[in-house]
Formats: structure tokens, C-alpha cells, sequence
């Protein structure tokens, strides 16, 4: 296929490790660093009382990359994605409806929804731009770079792709693996206009086959989590200005990412 020519703008990070992409390049120059409780501050303070972990990881991270970048929220077509959405929730209703479904509580039944963080988001920003939420289990991540990066050159504008997921619990914790929090952001445009710093070529790749399986475990904090293991890897490049990997988009497609920073 012809490549996805893309150009990124902004990129917002975080997890229990790093609290954003700048604390990511300082740990590459063999700094310390240090993480805290997404403090999510583009949502009002009452929505950010009573909104999930999930709602508060996406939010942060998304408002680092439009930060970054420069853009104007409202105006930024959105893709969200995630591989489990809010496992808290669904964990909690999942017990209550067991045990006493009439006490299941209407506010986290709303947020419990796949698309809750990008509802929060664009309400909180006032985007009326189109916006979507997916999932492709562990392959979420390269899912949604790839949606997001088809939207930015078939409109011709730029794009917030906002990927994340929280650590589960109980049974569904234990299903999906997922021990850590991690979310990242970008925003992509189709054309470079001096915001962008790199510049991605995006190819897809039939029958990835050892490219859908995760890594022998090491230990790593990102390894327990589906986004942050695949997107990794990119997220690295992108703190050196250098480099390629391939990133699973579905169950038999991956995304060959090639980095060049401009000239």
C-alpha cells in the first residue's frame, strides 16, 4: 500500500513512572523522574472529583499533546482507543448485578461506557469535531494510530489520538492482564506548517504473524499493560527523534511506523 505520510505536533505521556513525554526524554538522558495521579486540569474541578481513573488518564494526556502542539482543542477531529475500557467499572458492575442489581449505581453505569473519555473531553473542550472510539484488543493501540492517520490525510486536518488503559481488577483483571496505568496521546497533522518536529511513513503489513505476539516478559512496568507494550516502542523513537518499528493493527496486519525528523 501506499504509505501514510503524517506529521506529529504534539505527544502526551503518562503512567506510574513518567508523568509526561518530557519526563520520558529526561529518563533517556539518565535522569530521574517521578509520576503522580493524572491531574487531568482542562476537565472543572467537580467533573474531575467524580470522573474515573479511565476519564482522568485520557484527559491528561491528550490535554499534554494539544498543549504541546499548540492547536485549538475544540477544532481537533478525535480518536480514542483503549483494549479493555474502564475495568474498574466493569468489574464493579459485573459483582453488583451478581449479588444486588438494584443497587447498581447510575453514575458509573454512564461511565462506563467505551467512549466516556472522549464524551468528557469534547464537552469539556467544546469540540463539536467528529470523534470515535475503538478497540482491537491488544492490537488498540496500532488500531487506533491507524484510524487516526487514514482520518488526518482523508480530511486533511489534523487529528488527537488519545490511546489508553488502567490496571484491572478481580476476574477481568486476571483475564486481560493488564497490572499498570498507561495512556499516551498525539496529535497528528497531515502537513508540516513548523509546529511538527518528526515526520511518520505509515505502511501496513500483511500476516505480521511474530509481530502480534508479546515480548518474553522482563519485568518491564509497560509490559503488563496492552497500549503501553505496543506503543512502546514508538514512544522511545519519538523521545530520540529516531528510528522504525512495526506495531500490530489487527489480528493479521501491523503498522511499519518510519521515523525521519525534518529537515
Amino acid at each position: 500500500m501506499t504509505a501514510l505520510r503524517v506529521h506529529v505536533e504534539g505527544v502526551g505521556l503518562w503512567s506510574s513512572a513518567l508523568p509526561d513525554f518530557a519526563a520520558l526524554q529526561a529518563q533517556q538522558r539518565g535522569e530521574s523522574v517521578a509520576a503522580a495521579r493524572p491531574p487531568a486540569t482542562v476537565l472543572p474541578a467537580n467533573e474531575r472529583r467524580r470522573a474515573p481513573e479511565s476519564v482522568l488518564l485520557a484527559v491528561e494526556v491528550a490535554g499534554q499533546a494539544v498543549a504541546m502542539s499548540g492547536r485549538d482543542a475544540s477544532q481537533l477531529l478525535c480518536v480514542f482507543s483503549s483494549a479493555y475500557g474502564d475495568q474498574l467499572i466493569s468489574d464493579y458492575m459485573c459483582a453488583t448485578l451478581a449479588q444486588v442489581p438494584t443497587e447498581l449505581s447510575p453514575t458509573r453505569f454512564h461511565n462506563s461506557v467505551h467512549n466516556a473519555p472522549a464524551g468528557y473531553w469534547t464537552i469539556a473542550t467544546g469540540c463539536h469535531a467528529a470523534s470515535s472510539a475503538i478497540s482491537a484488543g491488544r492490537a488498540s493501540f496500532g488500531a487506533g494510530l491507524l484510524e487516526a492517520a487514514t482520518l488526518c490525510q482523508a480530511e486533511q486536518r489534523p487529528v488527537l489520538l488519545v490511546c489508553s488503559d488502567i490496571a484491572g481488577h478481580g476476574p477481568l483483571g486476571d483475564m486481560s492482564g493488564t497490572r499498570t496505568s498507561f495512556g499516551c496521546a498525539l496529535v497528528l497533522s497531515p502537513e508540516s506548517d513548523g509546529r511538527s518536529f518528526v515526520r511518520w511513513d505509515l505502511t501496513l503489513e500483511p500476516h505480521a504473524g511474530p509481530a502480534l505476539q508479546p515480548s518474553p516478559p522482563t519485568g518491564e512496568w509497560f509490559e503488563s499493560n496492552p497500549i503501553a507494550a505496543s506503543a512502546w516502542p514508538l514512544m522511545q523513537n519519538l523521545a530520540k527523534g529516531d528510528g522504525d518499528c512495526t506495531i500490530a493493527a489487527a489480528e493479521t496486519l501491523a503498522l511499519r511506523v518510519v521515523m525521519e525528523t525534518p529537515v
